[in-house]
């Protein structure tokens, strides 16, 4: 089966660089990039950044390209210049492991820096990263409650309401017209968020595998694809397992 690149021309969708969805009457928007803005809140949500992969993985005999903390963080700079956000959220597993603030480097920790001056900036920890360091700069929280919902590292288990998460990677694969994509994706169910991983050589987690079963059960859910050009709403019939 080939494989093709998910944009209008191709997978005949309305081209869009953002979606806007709803969750929990909370108007957000769904970026192309894996970014979500809040435009009520002013605030700019990311997941998964991992901040420091390659050299983590390096360490331990496998080497990947070294760039990804430099490549994540520009594509963070680009995202944050779109929306000009008050505060920059950051759901957790920001960096990929505990030694990961100690290998980055000078510049791209300047970089960092420069992307915090002028507006909040809010670490979320999660499972990679239970402590962030003051070097990082910004906050630093367990989890928070904005506007009526929650925002996490890990999704609560069962049908829990009122909740912006990240922790699984979601990825989509879509079966379209003889060919097929996967790509990472947001995915909800009106009451809950769980984002896709923003930072390089994250993967992604299928959405029907059974990881995602305990969150949304048989009720239903919405998948929006990251693609080339936007981000797309796909129907959940065409999707197809790994």
């Amino acid at each position: 089966m080939s494989v093709f690149a998910l944009s209008p021309e191709r997978a005949r969708m309305s081209d869009a660089a953002a979606q806007a969805l709803s969750i929990c009457g909370k108007q957000l928007v769904a970026d192309m990039s894996g970014a979500l803005f809040w435009p009520g809140e002013r605030a700019l949500i990311v997941a998964d950044l991992h901040l420091e992969k390659a050299s983590s993985h390096a360490e331990r005999g496998t080497l990947l390209p070294p760039y990804d903390t430099r490549e994540t963080l520009e594509r963070l700079a680009t995202v944050i210049e779109r929306y000009d956000p008050d505060v920059v959220i950051a759901l957790g597993d920001s960096l990929h492991d505990g030694g990961a603030a100690t290998r980055i480097a000078a510049g791209d920790l300047a970089a960092l820096r420069i992307l915090q001056e002028d507006r909040r900036w809010i670490w979320v920890t999660g499972n990679h990263d239970p402590e962030i360091g003051r070097e990082l700069g910004g906050e630093v929280v367990d989890g928070l409650a904005v506007g009526g919902l929650r925002l996490v590292h890990l999704p609560t288990e069962g049908h829990a309401t009122h909740e912006i998460a990240g922790h699984l990677h979601p990825a989509a694969r879509l079966s379209l017209y003889g060919h097929t994509l996967r790509r990472p994706c947001f995915i909800g169910n009106r009451l809950r968020l769980v984002l896709p991983a923003f930072g390089t050589f994250t993967g992604g987690l299928n959405v029907l595998d059974q990881a995602f079963l305990p969150l949304f059960g048989n009720g239903g859910f919405g998948v929006w694809m990251l693609g080339q050009e936007g981000v797309y709403p796909v129907a959940t019939r065409q999707l197809s397992g790994d």
